[in-house]
């Protein structure tokens, strides 16, 4: 497959573009699939794709093809400086300086597939046996093999050869004329050492789907506590870095953030970063998609606004420093309270372990519906609800934060605890 890389280069100088950067990304997977509790796939599958992006009088065009020969790249080629040309030109694009070649490599190198089929089967037939109101509906068991060679003109070289399991698995709970909304878990694994019943939150969330035939709605609207769980706090972090910090934001000038960079936007309860370069995480990268060797990132520490989420067209357009990242890859560092100790504090609120609703505004409104959730009462669980609505501000939810859960929960793409705020709108029928 070097070979298409090479001529790829080869036929982007003789073009005479002015800079151009090239991903070509060989990748095998290994699937297993389930319906229910019956094995319904069992398949390989192998993937080449070639991106290639060209800079030239301050234009830009991009494409990307999945056959390699070298007819194949011409034509791409061509494409992509018909795309050029008709585009607007802007003289912040650009491709990542020189930097010192490297070779990444993370991961398991080869499946062990015996093992995934029998994880797999255990799956089947534990699920039914804890929880048989639980409805399997679909769920996926993956390994990918990816290597991936970016280079670009200013003779930027890496190669990252990496191996990862991930599991998503789809599911409903059913008795009798009840029945609940659909649930989901995610994650990913760098061994297949423990059950699949065992990683992330999956066992919790069967169970909390369960308990969900017994939800009802609440009654009346009130401002109070909301504890956001590990599984939904991964979506709040990407609608604030979206929101406030990314290259959208910032560049349009909406974000109330623009201006506090070394300051304090959060509770000083908070530290947050991006470690895609952590051994702990099974799921990382090594290579953002601008050409740059990535880094780890805390982006919010100890309250205090450490870095904006830019790229470097983002960073060129604002004149702010480019992030070290790409985000992803979230922890957030543990406080010294358990789940139980926050639940107790809570006087009138909810427990959020699903969220439903469109984007927040630019100032970092939101509203939607709390899906899988708990009614919280004088410091005690009350009842699952549901047909219950969520509203507030993003920026707010983060000042107001009063506590960390010392628990995480592990992803491998992310490890997050349970995170207190107040001053959420809770509202029922």
């Amino acid at each position: 497959m070097k070979a298409a890389l090479d001529y790829c280069k080869q036929a982007l100088l003789q073009a005479g573009v002015d800079k151009f950067q090239c991903t070509l990304t060989e990748s095998q997977q290994y699937e297993m699939n389930l319906e229910g509790t019956e094995f319904t796939l069992i398949r390989t599958l192998t993937d080449n794709t070639l991106g290639i992006t060209l800079i030239k009088d301050n234009r830009r065009g991009s494409i990307s093809i999945n056959r390699l020969g070298e007819k194949d790249i011409d034509e791409a080629i061509e494409t992509a400086l018909e795309l050029l040309n008709s585009s607007q030109p802007d003289p912040d694009y650009d491709i990542a300086p020189q930097q010192d070649p490297q070779q990444f490599v993370a991961g398991p190198q080869e499946p062990d597939t015996e093992r995934m089929y029998q994880l797999l089967k255990e799956y089947t037939q534990q699920v039914p046996a804890l929880f048989p109101a639980i409805k399997l509906m679909e769920t996926i068991f993956v390994y990918n093999h990816s290597v991936q060679h970016f280079i670009n003109s200013n003779g930027v070289d890496f190669v990252t050869t990496q191996g990862v399991y991930t599991l998503q698995s789809v599911f409903s709970s059913k008795d009798g004329e009840k029945t609940t909304s659909f649930n989901y878990s995610g994650f990913a694994l760098k061994d297949l050492e423990d059950s699949l019943l065992e990683q992330a939150s999956l066992k919790g969330l069967l169970r909390q789907s369960v308990e969900h035939l017994e939800a009802r709605p609440l009654t009346g609207k009130f401002v109070g506590d909301v504890i956001i769980t590990p599984d939904c706090l991964n979506m709040f972090i990407q609608y604030y870095m979206g929101t406030f910090l990314g290259d959208r934001a910032l560049i349009a000038g909406t974000s109330p953030l623009k201006d506090k960079l070394g300051e304090q936007v959060a509770a000083s309860k908070l530290t947050l970063s991006a470690q895609p370069v952590s051994p702990d995480m099974a799921a990382g990268y090594f290579v953002t998609g601008d050409g740059f060797a990535a880094e780890n990132v805390t982006y919010i520490e100890n309250g205090v606004l450490k870095s904006f989420l830019l790229s470097q067209y983002g960073s060129k357009k604002t004149g702010l420093e480019r992030a070290k990242n790409s985000g992803g890859c979230w922890v957030i560092e543990p406080g010294d309270k358990s789940l139980d100790e926050m639940i107790a504090q809570v006087e009138r609120g909810i427990l959020l372990a699903r969220y439903s609703g469109n984007n927040p505004s630019p100032n970092g409104d939101f509203s939607g519906v709390a899906k899988n959730s708990y009614y919280i009462e004088n410091g005690k669980i009350m009842y699952p609800v549901n047909e219950t609505m969520v509203s507030g501000n993003l920026a707010e939810v983060f000042k107001n934060i009063k506590d960390v859960s010392a628990e995480r929960t592990d992803f491998g793409m992310a490890l997050l605890p349970y995170v207190l705020s107040s001053g959420v709108t809770i509202s029922g029928k």
